[in-house]
């Protein structure tokens, strides 16, 4: 049966009126008679006597009425709960990111999350790999990529440009590229997942394959080798933002080719009903990335 009608039905048998009850509901006397008539065809039963000036209950309508107050007592709770539920930041929350960015950019945010809502707990996985965040049970994956086209729903944070950098000792020994070819002279950090390194040149991208004798599927580990003085990196500049602000690591600007522009975006399954922890958290990590490294 139609938890509306049953409602109908309720807001009539209190005030013994149609014309009242479609006051009441915003909707008129003839609205009101046809759902009761609906649901009285439903439970095969007569709920109402009506004639010209009155409406009473019969038996089985008297007898319906505990059962009708319950469930619209019930719907009315179950809304009233997930409406707090909406607003109070509780539950757990779900998310993935790049295990670099992760430990250095998001976990700081769960940490202030925590502190500060006691009802909620947080499952951080960190990776590298492509995750399927829908069976994956994820609320968020946050991403530095450039995005396929998906039914996912997508929230750009912040830019994130891939850039390239070394130790000031080894540009010191090895001297500092400033075209593309003078990176054939050079030991170049590769990661696994990007394979040719990408270059803006002439408003398209352009591969290029380096060479050097290391490879790493982590971006922590490719950023040591470069730390160690033992080549060239290709990172994004949020991975390496301190250490270039300590001087620890250089970038190198290309006099002919530019580098290709990324992004840091929040993937969610959804946009429709975010939880209130979701959002908060959402919320927290872009005014973490306001100001670019």
């Amino acid at each position: 049966m139609r938890l509306s009608d049953v409602r109908i039905f309720a807001v009539v048998a209190s005030s013994r009126s149609l014309s009242s009850a479609a006051r009441q509901l915003a909707i008129t006397p003839m609205q009101v008679s046809r759902r009761i008539a609906a649901l009285e065809e439903e439970l095969r039963v007569r709920l109402l006597q009506r004639t010209t000036r009155s409406v009473s209950l019969t038996p089985e309508g008297e007898a319906f009425i505990p059962y009708a107050t319950a469930m619209v007592d019930a719907d009315e709770g179950a809304r009233l709960e997930l409406g707090r539920n909406q607003s109070v930041v509780r539950g757990h929350i779900r998310l993935t990111a790049p295990s670099v960015f992760g430990l250095e950019v998001v976990l700081p945010v769960v940490k202030a999350m925590l502190r500060q809502y006691p009802e909620m707990d947080v499952d951080l996985d960190l990776s590298d790999g492509v995750v399927d965040i829908v069976a994956g049970g994820y609320d968020m994956a946050i991403r530095i990529a450039r995005l396929k086209d998906s039914d996912l729903i997508a929230h750009r944070l912040a830019p994130n440009p891939r850039i390239l950098c070394a130790s000031p000792t080894y540009l010191e020994k090895r001297g500092t590229p400033r075209v593309l070819a003078d990176l054939g002279e050079h030991e170049c950090i590769g990661l696994t997942r990007v394979g040719k390194w990408p270059f803006v040149v002439d408003g398209g991208i352009h591969r290029i394959q380096y060479a050097g004798r290391f490879t790493s599927s982590s971006v922590d580990a490719a950023r040591s080798i470069a730390l160690d003085a033992s080549g060239i990196a290709m990172l994004t500049r949020w991975d390496v933002r301190s250490q270039l602000a300590s001087g620890r690591l250089r970038e190198i600007h290309l006099d002919d080719a530019a580098m290709e522009q990324l992004y840091i975006w929040a993937i969610m399954p959804s946009r429709q009903h975010i939880p209130a922890r979701v959002r908060v958290f959402l919320e927290a990590l872009e005014a973490s990335l306001a100001v670019a490294p």
